[in-house]
């Protein structure tokens, strides 16, 4: 018990050594008046300079033990404490002696004085103390013996004409205001204590807060903001040269999980692959999940490319263990791009896209899971200058469709186009889309090369029409992100309702991808209104992706679209015809065309042709050209028709 009220004494010194500092020179001036009312009074001097002595004395201390004090509370001694104390329950007294002077004087206005100052001694004590108790009562109770010095004084001095009971109503008065006093800084405390504990709640709602925003809901891994922040300051320059890894984790089969076994199960396996993150990171390092299936792990302590490799093959054993769900085991594997903090790679931004351009390169390698940067083998980011060069070709028209054909195989009559888009640059000539699709990609640009692309299409259709030519169906690629937003859907239906007949020629071609995209189920309504309005619907490259016969069954299309790697494979790989006969009969069982692409030859053209595929594109039928060409091509035939006739 000793012991703690030790230690509370102690702690509240603290904060007493910094009022005593504080208050001096207010101190001081008020006893100085209190001083010079006692000589006006006759006090002898003497008394008056004892007074002075003592309390010159006390604050000289009080300074003293201020200017010596320790930085920390534990490391405050038992001698400083009680010297501290001993200081501000002596000067208390000194500052209360002058009450008791001009009591002892024979007027009532001195009395009433020396009152006033021992009212406002107290209120000086019981405001500037109130939150630290032990050193508000030692200095209270020895002020309430003042009180009864001071009554008694005033009670032996003859003031003239007056009742013994009129000093015992003085004297209940006093006790009536000690207990007031009492009872007001017991209910200042009871205050104090609902604000510390209002100012807690408070505090604890922030915290909570502050947790939220900083953590995943779902995982209680950091969130990107709080791990980019986190990792910020790991790689400041007062670290001195920053060194660390940081691990991208891209889970692969997990879309799978959550579209078969429920989107709990996906919950399930996210919160154990979370635990097994943290486990991975332990005390020293980071672990965050940017959102969906994505995480990040920042590893300090690893600093080369072979400790990088060992932890990143630990990483992907430990994430691809089997994860038990209502008696199911249920796996995911993950793709994990590697990046090691060096002068280059310095920053959040850059250490984290270099990450995920590793961590792109480890997902497309089937054999690799797990790449580091390593800037030689990597393209540089693109410039903000090759962005606004893209821009200006979208607004301009220099990126535009070019028209490929796609015929009949028997008679080479031409059914349809296929737009490909082309950049028709001034200094470059005209560039391939591998030359500017992957910039438009990563510029976030794909809605205004869609709506560029679109535009041209219906445009381009539109004057064939005008022109009393028939360019069958023109198809062109639309990407998974316009299908499945509901702004994208809406910008390209606007375009065809402003072109209503030429969207009756138009094909949408959308690859197998759309089975597995996060927004699937949006994506098939989507190509079901389409459908509704008139759209033709071709899925391209099929046999590449992902479809199962259960999705053919779940969107509708009008066309497949044989991959050309299967058409090259003819004559070449026996299982390629036997895939390609298959296709062909699941193909006329749903009722749907089927575009052979890539046919290059003409022994290609009659083993199709066998087998039973009526259409088909490639450079055998003529390669994509501009509009003019594509309008040449038509007049020609129609010509060649007209003749025929």
């Amino acid at each position: 018990m000793l012991r703690r009220l030790y230690e509370n004494i102690r702690h509240e010194t603290r904060f007493v050594i910094h009022i005593a500092a504080r208050d001096v020179l207010k101190r001081i001036a008020s006893i100085a008046l209190i001083l010079a009312v006692c000589v006006f009074a006759g006090v002898d001097w003497l008394e008056i300079l004892v007074v002075a002595a003592v309390i010159a004395v006390a604050e000289c201390m009080a300074l003293v033990l201020h200017k010596v004090r320790p930085e920390r509370e534990q490391d405050m001694s038992f001698l400083f404490v009680m010297a501290m104390w001993w200081t501000n329950v002596t000067s208390t007294l000194a500052y209360l002696w002058p009450a008791t002077i001009l009591a002892g004087q024979p007027s009532i206005a001195l009395l009433l004085g020396g009152y006033m100052w021992m009212f406002g001694v107290y209120v000086h004590i019981s405001n500037t103390y109130v939150a630290l108790p032990l050193y508000n009562w030692s200095m209270m109770i020895p002020s309430f013996g003042t009180a009864a010095i001071v009554l008694a004084t005033a009670i032996e001095i003859d003031y003239g004409p007056s009742r013994p009971a009129e000093w015992w109503v003085a004297g209940a008065l006093m006790v009536v205001y000690a207990a007031n006093t009492f009872e007001t800084m017991t209910m200042q405390k009871d205050t104090q204590r609902a604000l510390a504990a209002a100012r807690a709640e408070a505090n604890a709602r922030l915290r909570a807060l502050e947790h939220m925003t900083r953590h995943d809901g779902l995982t209680g891994l950091l969130t990107r903001r709080a791990f980019d922040e986190a990792l910020a300051r790991r790689l400041s320059p007062a670290r001195g040269r920053p060194q660390g890894a940081v691990f991208l984790v891209d889970l692969d089969g997990f879309k799978p999980i959550n579209d078969s076994f429920s989107h709990e199960a996906g919950d399930r396996v996210l919160i154990a692959i979370s635990a097994r993150m943290r486990e991975m990171a332990g005390p020293d390092g980071l672990s965050a999940r940017f959102g969906g299936d994505e995480f990040a792990l920042a590893m300090p302590a690893i600093t080369n490319a072979e400790d990088a490799e060992r932890f990143a093959v630990s990483l992907a054993r430990r994430l691809e263990a089997p994860i038990e769900f209502r008696g199911k085991f249920l796996r995911v594997t993950a793709s994990i791009g590697i990046a090691i903090a060096t002068d280059g790679l310095a920053t959040v931004s850059a250490i984290c896209a270099a990450a995920d351009q590793a961590m792109y390169r480890a997902k497309s390698d089937n054999e690799t899971r797990a790449v580091i940067y390593d800037p030689s083998y990597f393209q540089p980011r693109p410039s903000l200058q090759e962005r606004q060069a893209v821009i200006e070709a979208l607004q301009s028209g220099h990126i535009r469709p070019w028209y490929q054909p796609k015929v009949r195989l028997d008679t080479g009559e031409i059914v349809g186009f296929e737009a490909l888009a082309r950049w028709e640059d001034g200094e470059r000539g005209v560039l391939l889309p591998g030359r500017f699709l992957p910039l438009i990609n990563e510029f976030g640009l794909q809605g205004d090369f869609l709506h560029c692309i679109a535009s041209h299409v219906l445009a381009d259709v539109a004057a064939l029409l005008k022109e009393g030519l028939d360019p069958g169906r023109v198809s062109l690629n639309v990407p998974e992100v316009a299908l499945a937003t509901l702004s994208g859907q809406q910008e390209l239906q606007r375009l065809l309702d402003d072109a209503p007949e030429a969207a009756r020629h138009i094909t949408f071609e959308i690859t197998e991808d759309v089975f597995i995209a996060r927004a699937g189920s949006m994506i098939q309504k989507s190509v079901a209104e389409f459908r509704r309005a008139g759209v033709r619907i071709s899925l391209d490259d099929f046999g590449t992706g992902f479809a199962s016969f259960q999705h053919l069954r779940q969107l509708e299309f009008d066309e497949l679209k044989i991959d050309m790697s299967f058409v090259q494979g003819l004559g070449v790989d026996p299982s390629v015809e036997v895939l390609l006969a298959g296709f062909l009969q699941i193909a006329g069982g749903l009722g749907v065309s089927v575009i052979a692409e890539g046919v290059e030859t003409d022994d290609q053209r009659a083993q199709l042709l066998r087998l039973g595929c009526v259409f088909g594109q490639g450079w055998r039928f003529g390669r994509a050209a501009p509009l003019e060409e594509a309008r040449i091509r038509l007049f020609a035939e129609m010509s060649r028709a007209s003749g025929t006739a």
